[in-house]
């Protein structure tokens, strides 16, 4: 199994690619990248007969910034009997680890989206025969995932259960809530979904919390601590929506976010500005080195080129910089659904007393 298949939002193939395989060879996994652009998707195909499985086994998905779902499988299928696909794929299945589920996927295209009907029909098809055959046990650690880029071409493989995107097509659904100012509000939503795992939202998203919303208007982000009954302190020269400011729990001041200073430490710093990611890198790395906040989630604007070396420059000063104090710190990053020329990152203060 020497293929790693790699979804990603169109357009970021490059990226997602060239992260995979530097990652990959850090763990002494080689090979070469295979990708067209705006596909939705890109290939690490490993020089090892077996890479792809040992990158799945010896890599954290959660490292992967631009890869929404990995896969573990073969050379694409083509050609197969449209009149007996099943027939057809099961032999590769039967090659395969028995795994837990069946998802049967698209690429994340107007093309993917058009065959997403057929994907579905087929997927319960498929799965109905697979447990007849006994190829499918809810027990098993692996789902089997099928990325059908045509009704005749299907890449078929696996992922662990524990190291991988729950959602199909790694893609979170949220659906956007009539009552907050901005759609911006689902960025936040999403991220704590993913870095924040729902058994710890009582500990760390929990009502009575002091945040600061940097760059707040017209408040999509602050909506989202509000509705964790949070208490905000809103920084922009621009107004905040009046259903907010009616709530009670938020605190407007029209200041600028770079050089606004708190008197006072927070429990959260989220920000959302619209600016180069090198100059709110520095900001944002202010903020956690001089302890105004515990945890933060902030985005990071990406350049039209050389977007993913200026991701790893941001998060290497950030991690130089925390380094320096002594500050010891989980620093995620994401390439979330919601997000577009922007990543979202996470960073939480392990040794903060505030």
């Amino acid at each position: 199994m020497n293929h790693l298949l790699l979804y990603c939002r169109p357009g970021f193939e490059k990226e997602c690619a060239a992260e995979a395989r530097e990652l990959c060879e850090q763990n002494g996994i080689y090979g070469y990248c295979k990708l067209e652009e705006n596909s939705g998707y890109a290939l690490f195909v490993s020089h090892q007969p077996d890479g792809a499985r040992l990158a799945v086994e010896q890599l954290d998905f959660d490292q992967l910034i631009f890869a929404r779902q990995w896969v573990v499988c073969e050379a694409l299928i083509k050609d197969i009997d449209t009149d007996d696909r099943i027939g057809s794929l099961t032999g590769t299945v039967e090659q395969l680890p028995v795994c837990c589920e069946l998802v049967v996927e698209p690429a994340d295209t107007t093309e993917g989206r058009e065959m997403q009907r057929f994907c579905n029909s087929f997927g319960s098809a498929f799965s109905q025969s697979l447990r007849k055959k006994g190829l499918l046990d809810k027990r098993a650690p692996n789902r089997l995932h099928i990325f059908a880029l045509s009704g005749s071409e299907f890449y078929v493989g696996y992922a662990p259960v524990d190291n991988s995107a729950p959602w199909p097509m790694g893609i979170m659904r949220l659906k956007f809530p009539n009552q907050a100012p901005s759609r911006s509000t689902l960025k936040l939503e999403e991220a704590w979904h993913w870095f924040i795992p729902q058994s710890q939202w009582h500990q760390y998203i929990s009502s009575g919390k002091r945040a600061v919303d940097l760059g707040a208007a017209p408040g999509g982000w602050t909506w989202q601590l509000v509705n964790q009954n949070m208490f905000v302190t809103a920084i922009d020269n621009g107004p905040m929506a009046e259903s907010l400011m009616e709530s009670g729990q938020v605190k407007h001041l029209t200041e600028d976010a770079f050089t606004y200073e708190p008197q006072k430490r927070f429990d959260w710093m989220v920000c959302d500005i619209v600016d180069k990611p090198a100059r709110v890198i520095i900001l944002m790395t202010s903020w956690l080195v001089n302890g105004w906040c515990r945890e933060t989630i902030f985005n990071l604007k990406l350049p039209m080129k050389q977007r993913y070396p200026e991701v790893r420059s941001c998060l290497n000063y950030l991690q130089e910089e925390l380094d320096k104090v002594g500050l010891k710190a989980s620093v995620a990053a994401k390439h979330l659904y919601h997000d577009r020329e922007e990543i979202t990152v996470h960073v939480r203060l392990l040794d903060y007393h505030g």
